[in-house]
């Protein structure tokens, strides 16, 4: 707001006469969407981080209240889950609810690419993920993963549209990526996905990488990937 209040002042006292005031008018213009989209990163940044502190605490309520009416929650090869009801159900996959003693969740998120649509409504964003897990009676694992999330504003709040966690390769705390490389977890029979996985690929030793949501930064080209061959994917 005191950034807004700050440009509009400036170009006000730059107005003399019409034909400059016509171009500082447009100036103003451009420089209050763009700092509508600076507000909108933000605001998604804190969105997305407080997921994951949610998140590493097993807040399930407050996590799927983070999500958008139609949300969608997609972990690995778990598969997808639609709605906030059903996405606050199936984080109890992932522990009991506030966590019990032994249980370490943490998921941090970093590396940030956010691009908010034009009309400041929608947007997408790419995270870093890093892992690190445990529970009683069994060793702790290390992880990393991409996230490739999308997000709405609903009623003036930004929320999440689509989160898409991809595992890209966890491991034995003790063993390490040399010696041991962990299979993701597959689609629960206990509490079955809305959708199944949106994609078919292997984690570590693997590579696959989840496709960009953003063009290269300086030559503004896709970013085409080329994928590891994968008889589970059909890429030969």
């Amino acid at each position: 707001m005191m950034i807004r209040l700050a440009i509009t002042a400036a170009l006000a006292l730059g107005l003399s006469t019409p034909a400059i005031a016509q171009s500082a008018e447009e100036r103003l213009a451009s420089f209050r969407d763009r700092v509508e989209r600076l507000e909108d990163q933000h605001d998604i940044e804190v969105l997305q981080a407080t997921y994951g502190y949610y998140f590493d605490k097993g807040m399930w309520p407050e996590v799927a209240d983070l999500f958008a009416r139609n949300g969608r929650f997609e972990y690995g090869a778990r598969g997808v889950y639609i709605g906030r009801d059903r996405i606050e159900r199936a984080l109890l996959l992932f522990g009991p609810e506030r966590l019990a003693p032994g249980h370490l969740n943490n998921h941090m998120q970093l590396q940030a690419v956010i691009r908010v649509a034009e009309d400041g409504q929608t947007a997408t964003a790419r995270w870093q993920g890093m892992i690190m897990l445990s529970e009683p009676g069994a060793n702790g694992i290390w992880g990393v993963g991409l996230y490739e999330n999308e997000y709405v504003k609903e009623g003036g709040t930004w929320k999440i549209a689509d989160l898409h966690f991809y595992v890209t390769g966890m491991t034995d705390y003790d063993a390490g990526w040399m010696r041991s490389a962990i299979p993701m977890e597959g689609m629960s029979a206990i509490f079955p996905p809305d959708e199944p996985p949106s994609e078919r690929y292997r984690a570590f030793p693997s590579n696959y990488i989840p496709p960009f949501s953003f063009p290269h930064p300086v030559t503004g080209e896709p970013i085409e990937v080329v994928q590891p061959r994968d008889d589970l994917s059909g890429r030969e």
